[in-house]
Protein backbone atom coordinates (compact mmCIF):
# COMPACT_ATOMS: atom_id res chain seq x y z
CA UNK A 1 0.00 0.00 0.00
CA UNK A 2 1.35 3.67 -1.21
CA UNK A 3 1.79 6.37 0.98
CA UNK A 4 -0.92 8.75 -1.07
CA UNK A 5 0.31 11.65 0.64
CA UNK A 6 3.48 11.06 -1.38
CA UNK A 7 4.73 11.33 -4.91
CA UNK A 8 8.18 10.36 -6.20
CA UNK A 9 9.05 10.87 -9.88
CA UNK A 10 11.74 10.08 -11.39
CA UNK A 11 14.08 10.29 -15.12
CA UNK A 12 17.49 9.99 -16.56
CA UNK A 13 18.76 13.04 -18.27
CA UNK A 14 22.02 13.04 -20.52
CA UNK A 15 23.68 16.44 -19.31
CA UNK A 16 25.74 17.75 -16.07
CA UNK A 17 24.53 17.89 -12.53
CA UNK A 18 25.68 21.32 -13.12
CA UNK A 19 23.13 22.19 -16.06
CA UNK A 20 20.51 20.32 -14.59
CA UNK A 21 20.77 22.25 -11.02
CA UNK A 22 21.00 25.68 -12.96
CA UNK A 23 18.24 25.24 -14.99
CA UNK A 24 16.42 24.28 -11.12
CA UNK A 25 17.17 27.03 -9.39
CA UNK A 26 17.78 29.64 -11.46
CA UNK A 27 16.30 32.93 -10.95
CA UNK A 28 17.62 35.01 -13.98
CA UNK A 29 14.98 33.80 -16.50
CA UNK A 30 11.97 31.99 -16.08
CA UNK A 31 12.53 28.08 -16.16
CA UNK A 32 11.40 26.19 -18.70
CA UNK A 33 10.86 22.95 -16.70
CA UNK A 34 8.60 24.58 -14.04
CA UNK A 35 5.85 25.83 -16.58
CA UNK A 36 8.13 28.52 -17.53
CA UNK A 37 7.88 30.10 -14.59
CA UNK A 38 10.51 32.61 -12.99
CA UNK A 39 11.95 31.79 -9.39
CA UNK A 40 11.94 34.43 -6.76
CA UNK A 41 13.35 34.27 -3.47
CA UNK A 42 14.99 35.90 -0.84
CA UNK A 43 18.32 33.58 -1.11
CA UNK A 44 19.10 29.96 -0.61
CA UNK A 45 19.04 29.73 3.47
CA UNK A 46 16.96 27.78 5.09
CA UNK A 47 13.90 29.77 6.06
CA UNK A 48 14.16 31.97 2.33
CA UNK A 49 11.03 32.57 0.71
CA UNK A 50 11.08 31.22 -2.36
CA UNK A 51 8.18 32.26 -4.72
CA UNK A 52 7.28 30.97 -8.73
CA UNK A 53 5.53 33.82 -10.32
CA UNK A 54 4.68 34.25 -14.32
CA UNK A 55 7.45 35.59 -16.68
CA UNK A 56 6.27 39.15 -16.78
CA UNK A 57 6.34 38.72 -12.37
CA UNK A 58 3.04 40.05 -11.96
CA UNK A 59 1.40 36.74 -10.54
CA UNK A 60 2.20 34.78 -8.14
CA UNK A 61 1.54 31.00 -8.69
CA UNK A 62 3.45 29.59 -5.67
CA UNK A 63 4.99 30.48 -2.51
CA UNK A 64 7.24 28.06 0.12
CA UNK A 65 10.12 28.54 2.01
CA UNK A 66 13.44 27.41 1.68
CA UNK A 67 14.10 23.69 3.88
CA UNK A 68 17.05 22.39 2.14
CA UNK A 69 20.03 23.93 -0.33
CA UNK A 70 22.62 21.52 -0.74
CA UNK A 71 24.26 22.45 -4.48
CA UNK A 72 24.50 20.50 -6.77
CA UNK A 73 22.51 17.89 -5.41
CA UNK A 74 19.53 18.38 -3.06
CA UNK A 75 16.75 21.31 -3.41
CA UNK A 76 13.46 20.82 -0.44
CA UNK A 77 11.11 23.62 -0.47
CA UNK A 78 7.55 23.85 0.96
CA UNK A 79 5.03 24.65 -1.75
CA UNK A 80 1.70 26.02 -1.81
CA UNK A 81 -0.64 27.59 -4.63
CA UNK A 82 -1.84 30.83 -4.07
CA UNK A 83 -4.86 30.20 -5.73
CA UNK A 84 -6.44 27.36 -3.46
CA UNK A 85 -6.26 27.12 0.17
CA UNK A 86 -4.53 24.30 0.62
CA UNK A 87 -2.17 22.95 3.08
CA UNK A 88 1.71 23.20 1.66
CA UNK A 89 2.99 20.35 0.44
CA UNK A 90 7.10 19.68 0.36
CA UNK A 91 8.89 19.88 -2.91
CA UNK A 92 12.23 17.88 -3.01
CA UNK A 93 14.75 17.45 -6.05
CA UNK A 94 17.42 15.31 -5.89
CA UNK A 95 20.56 14.45 -8.42
CA UNK A 96 22.71 11.37 -8.61
CA UNK A 97 25.53 11.09 -11.36
CA UNK A 98 25.48 7.92 -12.94
CA UNK A 99 28.09 6.46 -15.37
CA UNK A 100 28.14 8.01 -19.15
CA UNK A 101 26.98 11.84 -18.33
CA UNK A 102 23.62 10.36 -17.25
CA UNK A 103 22.07 12.08 -14.24
CA UNK A 104 18.93 10.48 -12.29
CA UNK A 105 16.61 13.09 -11.43
CA UNK A 106 14.29 12.35 -8.27
CA UNK A 107 11.24 15.06 -7.64
CA UNK A 108 9.63 13.96 -4.30
CA UNK A 109 6.33 15.72 -3.57
CA UNK A 110 5.37 14.89 0.29
CA UNK A 111 2.62 15.94 2.47
CA UNK A 112 0.34 16.42 -0.72
CA UNK A 113 -2.86 17.25 1.13
CA UNK A 114 -4.80 14.34 0.03
CA UNK A 115 -8.11 15.08 -2.01
CA UNK A 116 -7.18 18.68 -2.85
CA UNK A 117 -6.69 20.35 -5.85
CA UNK A 118 -2.91 20.75 -4.98
CA UNK A 119 -3.15 16.83 -4.97
CA UNK A 120 -4.86 16.73 -8.26
CA UNK A 121 -2.18 19.43 -10.17
CA UNK A 122 0.55 17.34 -8.10
CA UNK A 123 -0.21 14.09 -10.28
CA UNK A 124 0.22 15.92 -13.76
CA UNK A 125 2.91 18.51 -12.53
CA UNK A 126 5.66 16.02 -11.84
CA UNK A 127 5.81 13.91 -14.60
CA UNK A 128 5.75 17.19 -17.13
CA UNK A 129 8.56 19.23 -14.89
CA UNK A 130 11.09 16.00 -15.51
CA UNK A 131 9.58 15.47 -18.68
CA UNK A 132 10.79 19.25 -19.75
CA UNK A 133 13.61 19.42 -17.80
CA UNK A 134 15.05 16.15 -19.65
CA UNK A 135 14.16 18.30 -22.74
CA UNK A 136 15.71 21.61 -21.76
CA UNK A 137 19.05 20.01 -21.01
CA UNK A 138 19.37 17.65 -23.72
CA UNK A 139 18.01 19.60 -26.43
CA UNK A 140 18.14 23.05 -25.04
CA UNK A 141 14.38 23.82 -25.11
CA UNK A 142 11.12 22.03 -24.24
CA UNK A 143 8.76 20.33 -27.32
CA UNK A 144 6.98 22.43 -29.40
CA UNK A 145 3.99 21.65 -28.38
CA UNK A 146 4.46 22.88 -24.70
CA UNK A 147 6.43 26.08 -26.24
CA UNK A 148 2.57 26.53 -27.98
CA UNK A 149 1.15 26.04 -24.21
CA UNK A 150 3.76 28.89 -22.36
CA UNK A 151 2.53 31.46 -25.33
CA UNK A 152 -0.47 30.47 -23.92
CA UNK A 153 -0.39 31.00 -20.29
CA UNK A 154 1.67 34.48 -21.31
CA UNK A 155 -1.90 35.50 -23.21
CA UNK A 156 -4.08 34.37 -20.86
CA UNK A 157 -2.61 35.45 -17.16
CA UNK A 158 -5.29 37.80 -17.13
CA UNK A 159 -7.73 34.73 -16.04
CA UNK A 160 -5.81 33.96 -13.10
CA UNK A 161 -7.55 34.86 -10.38
CA UNK A 162 -6.89 38.32 -8.72
CA UNK A 163 -5.41 36.53 -5.56
CA UNK A 164 -2.52 35.33 -7.61
CA UNK A 165 -1.35 39.03 -7.97
CA UNK A 166 1.66 39.53 -6.92
CA UNK A 167 1.30 42.06 -4.71
CA UNK A 168 -1.04 39.60 -2.65
CA UNK A 169 2.30 37.81 -1.34
CA UNK A 170 5.04 39.81 -0.28
CA UNK A 171 8.47 38.48 -0.29
CA UNK A 172 9.58 38.03 2.61
CA UNK A 173 11.89 35.51 4.82
CA UNK A 174 10.27 33.64 7.60
CA UNK A 175 12.05 35.36 10.07
CA UNK A 176 11.35 38.86 8.89
CA UNK A 177 9.82 41.29 10.76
Amino acid sequence: MGDENKKVFRTKIKGSVEAIWRELTKTDTPQQAVFNALMVNTGFHTGAAVQMRTADRRRTLVVGEVLEYDPPRRFAHTFRFTQFDDAPCTVIYELFPQADGIVEVTLTVENIPHGTRTAKEMDQGGTNILANLKSVVETGTVPFGTRVMYAMFGVMGFVLPKRTLAENWPLQDRDAG
